[in-house]
């Protein structure tokens, strides 16, 4: 409360809700900063959108796919206490399209398992992508199961590493086609992680050095385990 002189002599009350002032306050500061954020959100395309909740229903599918399924490694070599796999937001900057440009000859090396077991693999080929101004490169391996299916894959590491992402490194599944001219899209928003990423009683192939990926790959699974 306030006083005001008027001319004639007479005092004038002013009731002042400070409170009222304080609130007041706090919703323009809200809706500031609202406005900043809504600001720096990316405009997405409607196609953008649209992947988006394509790869939002993958992990969705995939949650409940390594909660229910018996052969998951959740539940196959012991029971693994489960919890919804952690996730980058999606971001479409992460795909990318590239042609497999294959090694000649291809080498076949060795590499190790987590449990320190040595395993072949043909280093079949690369594919390339640009990202913040960089040139950049990644294997793609060819591999067989223990059931003679041959399969391709890249495997890699990033800055994020150990940090944010598996302190093993992540993987993305590569399907060839036979067509050389043919362009595949490689999607980081699809990266996941090996199984001992999750129990012990796994043994997952390590990337070498050749497949670090020298910017932050802030897209697709993250850690599981704290």
């Amino acid at each position: 409360m306030t006083q005001t002189h008027l001319p004639d002599g007479q005092i004038k009350l002013i009731y002042t809700d400070k409170s009222a002032n304080i609130r007041l306050i706090c919703v323009i500061s809200v809706l500031l900063v609202a406005m900043l954020w809504n600001g720096c959100k990316r405009n997405y395309t409607p196609e953008q959108k649209e992947y988006i909740v394509l790869i939002d229903k993958y992990r969705t599918d995939k949650n409940e796919e390594m909660k229910n399924d018996p052969n998951s490694p959740f539940n196959k070599k012991g029971k693994v206490e489960f919890h919804d796999l952690n996730y980058f937001e999606v971001d479409p900057a992460f795909v990318f399209k590239s042609k497999l440009y294959e090694f000649n000859p291809k080498d076949t090396i060795t590499i190790f398992g987590t449990k320190g077991e040595p395993r072949k693999a043909v280093r079949y080929g690369y594919v390339i992508f640009n990202y913040d101004n960089l040139h950049l490169k990644i294997n793609v391996y060819q591999g067989v199961t223990q059931t003679g299916i041959i399969y391709y894959s890249i495997w890699f590491t990033d800055k994020t590493t150990n940090n944010e992402s598996y302190g093993v490194g992540r993987y993305v599944d590569f399907e060839k086609n036979d067509d050389d001219n043919f362009i595949y899209e490689v999607d980081f928003n699809k990266a996941y992680n090996p199984y001992c990423a999750y129990s012990p009683n796994y043994s997952c192939a390590i990337p070498t050095k050749e497949d670090f990926i020298p910017i932050a790959i802030k897209a697709g699974e993250k850690k599981f385990h704290d």
